[in-house]
């Protein structure tokens, strides 16, 4: 294994409040790391620190050794650190399929001038339609990305995701306001992903039954604190986990 990303005595003061604090893990590549803690436990403020959203009180954040603590979200995004929810409200006007699209040319970076954007156009469609494919939008290519229900809007943020071909995946209870014959499309994907072996995933989520069935790794934070690492299932018998995240005294 090798490591891909790490934080280092990650913190946050919101005034007098500790939402992260001194949080160091390190993520290899080709695991999936399961975030998980009861409501307020600092899940979604580690994964804002990490991704640039929030910017850290303390500590560092390092991808590939690479200290990306002073970098904003974007250029986080472009060194290979990929969320999906930072990414579609960004074109609401533009049709699903250019949403992609854009996607791939902003992967292949500013240098195009417009001959090769003209040769590459009909390879960036195709790239494009294959990721909408893969999450089951391709019948809603061209409807504008803020006329899509919740749910395939959430898909649509997995299909930019895939698009950008990040070296660590980022999700957020993907599956959060999806029905239930939506929520499979989601988990498949992730579990593609996941059997690559080629990626590192984090993934923030409420439900057991998700972790169970993806995760490699569980760790647990707890006011802001990681207090438990390891495989799932000594994870989550474990005491503390049984006590800050089910909420079962032990005496």
């Amino acid at each position: 294994m090798s490591i891909v990303l790490e934080t280092r005595d990650l913190s946050v003061h919101f005034g007098g409040h500790v939402a992260v604090d001194g949080v160091s893990c390190a993520f290899d590549r080709g695991i999936l790391t399961a975030i998980v803690g009861p409501n307020g436990a600092g899940k979604s403020t580690y994964f804002n620190l990490i991704s640039g959203q929030l910017r850290a009180t303390a500590g560092a954040v390092l991808l590939e050794g690479r200290d990306l603590t002073a970098l904003s979200a974007p250029k986080r995004t472009q060194l290979g650190l990929g969320r999906a929810f930072q990414l579609t409200n960004l074109f609401p006007s533009l049709t699903v399929l250019e949403n992609v699209r854009l996607a791939f040319q902003a992967r292949l970076g500013p240098g195009l001038d417009f001959l090769t954007m003209a040769i590459s156009h009909s390879e960036l469609h195709d790239r494009a339609v294959a990721c909408l494919e893969r999450v089951k939008l391709q019948t809603r290519a061209t409807f504008p990305a803020a006329a899509l229900p919740h749910g395939d809007q959430r898909k649509l943020e997995v299909a930019i995701l895939l698009a950008l071909d990040p070296l660590v995946f980022m999700f957020d209870e993907p599956t959060a306001g999806m029905s239930v014959d939506e929520v499979p499309t989601i988990l498949d994907l992730i579990e593609e992903i996941r059997e690559q072996r080629d990626k590192t995933i984090l993934l923030v989520e409420h439900k057991m039954e998700v972790v169970r069935r993806l995760a490699d790794r569980v760790i647990v934070l707890h006011q802001g604190k990681l207090v438990a690492d390891g495989a799932p299932a000594a994870v989550v018998a474990s005491t503390i986990v049984q006590e800050a995240y089910l909420g079962v005294a032990h005496v």
